[in-house]
């Protein structure tokens, strides 16, 4: 075997090897000194960043869309508690509520049973996808300008 086919099924066995001993074994074999300095440098972690999110900005709740309070009505306010609620909070509550009540298909857990409360809510249906809950919800949301 010739001496450059050596060097170079050196510098494979080499790459093929773990992290820890490529690094050893580049400086063993006898390569050049910036090959092991840019291995070496390529090895360690780099910090990252902190993150933005501790700026004031996200401190602040967002009101818009989805989170913003709107009016309900008297058949959810009922339900929630509250005659004012996000979006998002009334589907928490609904959630919260068939939890507790156990009203999930254990077959499908995707379908939930409505008993006499949530028909209230629903439209009268006895079965509910649960993909259907935010359109069920969306006439009880009292339209502000």
């Amino acid at each position: 075997m010739s001496s450059v086919a050596a060097m170079v099924f050196r510098g494979a066995r080499s790459l093929l090897a773990p992290a820890s001993r490529a690094t050893s074994s580049l400086v063993s074999t006898g390569s050049t000194k910036k090959t092991a300095a840019k291995t070496k440098a390529k090895a360690k972690a780099k910090p990252k960043p902190k993150a933005k999110s501790e700026s004031p900005a996200k401190k602040t709740p967002r009101s818009t869309g989805l989170f913003k309070v709107t009016p309900v009505s008297p058949v959810l306010a009922q339900f929630l508690g509250t005659g004012e609620t996000t979006r998002t909070d009334a589907i928490k509550g609904i959630w919260t509520y068939i939890k507790s009540h156990d009203l999930q298909n254990p077959a499908d857990k995707r379908e939930i049973f409505c008993d006499e409360t949530l028909k209230l809510i629903f439209e009268g249906k006895d079965k509910v996808g649960f993909l259907e809950i935010s359109k069920l919800l969306s006439p009880h949301f009292v339209k502000t300008a």
